[in-house]
């Protein structure tokens, strides 16, 4: 195969394709030229491009989320792999393992005033697992098998033990297209046996014991992929009288048992209830938590034992009383615990008071979104209820996340948000990446303000027509109209809740994107099942709802007397 005469690119060609890596993101420029030569001459692998690195870097991350697979990037020199920083972060707190590649000056002409050269290296050091400097030359004793390790060893990195990001820092000398035969596969792999961590009988045992009814066992489930087997154990743990658990929109794991609307539940509860049902241990797992009542809630409760499953990098004490860190997979550890809690089923009501008052939110909640006017409550109401079983849902945050935690769990096929820092911006790119791979429609559901930081995207030549965007347009930043560090600010309509300028007609007119709008529910009514067909475009619905309504009746919703009180 004729690829290029730098022996480090090919290198690092025939590695990543060993260590599984199928979906590459490029971004145009000179110095990574030799990369792209190497990379994109390969038929095993899926190269994208994508000129703005930002936009890049989450589309990489949505592939990653969506393919369950590593991913990599390439860009060239300078300020290009700064640009891959807040996906590189979201996917060093989500564990997907992107594969952060970036062509460099040789060392020596770094601060001599050449063009694109900043100290690389170590540019990305908080949020990678491991990075590695291969040098411009390598043509000397060990050169190659020196290489050749730090790759092997960087990439096993990104997908060993806990998932995450890496960085490898290709420096590449001039001449930079010169291209020669070479003999691909030919560097040597690697590979690494990591047998998956099983408790003995005897141990989960002995975990289970103290956990027996009429102990209070709440589990709560934060972010997570699907899961199959980890579903299955937790309806096991649901179904025993002393365990309620506790689930989220983005948790993805679905049963009639879990209460899945924490914050519509917590905010009904009288002071009696809250007391009365204040669980002994809480078992958390999968990433953070959406919901702030669970946590204020649970950080105020005085001896409560927390246990923590979860591969991570640090103790997570997100409650304030952690008493067990379980240092393994999710999806191993709670099929264990719920079969040696079986046999401890003596009488309790806990998971059936839970129940009940998950059905009480649930009907006062109903009533509530049918009095209310037009706002983004009875907009997103509709929407989530109508939603195409199989999709693909990508909430942005802000808005859309908060209030997906309170709609009915309509079984998408997926709902995702980038919650690992939950950074408003890649959003739109992160949900055109998971449709890349993933056949069936991806919805993005997002506010206008997120949406206005990630316009770049719609530019993407990645766009199909089973991509949707839902643009929720409440004049920019509904979310600081209701929270209370800036809902009562006299400054807030000037530096929070800001407006946002968006031409959205314009712009899907420019980019070749269907345009639908909606201001009141019948023309909401007429124009989703028209949004939701495929054509051979992809799609954006504008809803436009009144900016202080929405924020009024969100407010009024948290309070406990909401069913007698609709403004």
């Amino acid at each position: 195969m004729l690829s290029t005469t730098h022996t480090s690119c090919n290198i690092l060609a025939d590695l990543l394709i060993a260590h599984g890596v199928r979906h590459i993101v490029l971004s145009p420029g000179s110095r990574n030229t030799p990369l792209i030569l190497a990379l994109s001459r390969r038929s095993e692998t899926q190269c994208h491009v994508v000129i703005d690195e930002r936009s890049a870097a989450f589309i990489a991350l949505g592939i990653g989320i969506q393919s369950g697979g590593p991913v990599a990037l390439v860009c060239t020199s300078g300020t290009a792999l700064l640009n891959y920083a807040p996906a590189v972060a979201e996917a060093f707190y989500r564990h997907i393992p992107l594969v952060v590649i970036s062509a460099d000056r040789p060392e020596e002409w770094i601060d001599q005033d050449d063009s694109q050269t900043i100290w690389q290296q170590d540019a990305l050091a908080p949020y990678v697992k491991r990075s590695c400097d291969i040098s411009a030359r390598i043509d000397f004793p060990n050169g190659e098998w020196w290489t050749d390790r730090m790759i092997n060893d960087t990439l096993i990195e990104a997908v060993n033990g806990r998932p995450g990001p890496v960085h490898i820092n290709v420096r590449l000398d001039a001449p930079l297209n010169t291209q020669a035969e070479y003999s691909c596969n030919s560097a040597r792999v690697i590979e690494m046996v990591s047998p998956q961590a099983v408790l003995p009988v005897s141990e989960a045992r002995r975990m289970a014991m103290p956990l027996a009814s009429p102990r209070r066992v709440l589990v709560i489930a934060g972010f997570h992929e699907p899961d199959e087997k980890l579903n299955r154990a937790l309806i096991r743990l649901a179904s025993l009288p002393n365990v309620a658990v506790m689930t989220e929109s983005i948790s993805n794991m679905h049963s009639p048992l879990f209460i899945s609307r924490i914050d519509s539940t917590l905010c009904r509860m009288t002071d009696a209830e809250r007391e009365d049902l204040r669980p002994d241990t809480v078992i958390t797992l999968g990433g953070a938590i959406v919901s702030r009542h669970i946590k204020d809630w649970l950080r105020n409760i005085s001896k409560l034992e927390h246990w923590h499953v979860g591969i991570s990098h640090t103790t997570i004490d997100c409650f304030k009383h952690l008493s067990k860190r379980i240092d393994m997979d999710e999806s191993v550890f709670m099929p264990q615990l719920a079969s040696a809690m079986q046999p401890y089923r003596a009488p309790s009501d806990y998971a059936a008071r839970w129940l009940a008052l998950a059905r009480r939110a649930s009907e006062i909640h109903d009533a509530y979104v049918e009095a209310v006017p037009w706002c983004d409550l009875k907009a997103l109401s509709y929407i989530f209820s109508h939603l195409p079983k199989r999709c693909n849902l990508h909430l942005s945050n802000g808005t859309p996340v908060r209030y997906a935690q309170l709609m009915e769990n309509m079984h998408p096929h997926r709902s995702e948000c980038n919650r690992g820092v939950s950074g408003i911006d890649g959003c739109t790119s992160t949900a055109l990446g998971a449709s890349v791979a993933y056949e069936e429609l991806t919805v993005l559901l997002s506010g206008d303000m997120s949406f206005q930081y990630d316009i770049s995207a719609l530019s993407s030549t990645l766009m199909r027509p089973k991509f949707k965007m839902i643009v929720m347009c409440n004049g920019g930043g509904g979310i600081f109209r209701f929270i209370s560090a800036t809902s009562s600010l006299p400054e807030t309509e000037r530096y929070f809740a800001v407006g946002t300028n968006l031409p959205l007609p314009e712009l899907c007119k420019g980019y070749g994107i269907d345009y639908h709008e909606t201001s009141d529910m019948p023309s909401l009514k007429a124009a989703f099942n028209a949004f939701m067909t495929v054509s051979d475009r992809p799609a954006l619905l504008a809803v436009h709802t009144p900016a202080d309504v929405s924020a009024e009746v969100l407010r009024n919703y948290f309070k406990n007397d909401v069913g007698g009180h609709i403004i």
